[in-house]
């Protein structure tokens, strides 16, 4: 079920990443019939048709077809997307004062214990951590 569950989320944060969604996914078939029609129609191969829909010959087929505009707005991957990405920083100013050495001796001491667990999964190598001397 973990396995399952893994490969689906990588599945979608793959799809994310491409910019495809399952609607693309869904239409891939009225990509395909419209891919018939042309080869009936025109005589397109394959490349033709994709760059008539998706590349250097859009505009014109468009202006010259437009009896296809319903079929033309079916097909996949038609969405325009624009990300607009703003990192904000905030930094918080801090007040540094000197330390007195009482609170710098204060300060070295350590806040933590460390006891090793007896569980199989934490078994002793180079990922481990920190231990007091």
């Amino acid at each position: 079920m973990l396995r399952a569950c893994s490969i689906v989320l990588s599945a979608l944060l793959l799809l994310q990443s491409l910019h495809l969604s399952f609607q693309d996914l869904a239409q891939l078939d009225d990509l395909l019939e419209h891919a018939r029609y042309h080869k009936e129609q025109f005589g397109d191969n394959l490349v033709t048709f994709i760059s008539k829909h998706y590349g250097d010959l859009k505009e014109d087929h468009n202006q010259n077809h437009q009896e296809e505009r319903e079929q033309h707005e079916r097909l996949p991957f038609q969405q325009h997307l624009q990300l607009c990405i703003s990192p904000v920083f905030l930094v918080k100013h801090l007040d540094l004062e000197l330390q007195t050495s009482q609170e710098s001796t204060r300060n070295n001491d350590r806040n933590f214990h460390y006891l090793l667990s007896g569980s199989a999964a934490f078994t002793p190598g180079v990922f481990q951590p920190p231990r007091q001397a």
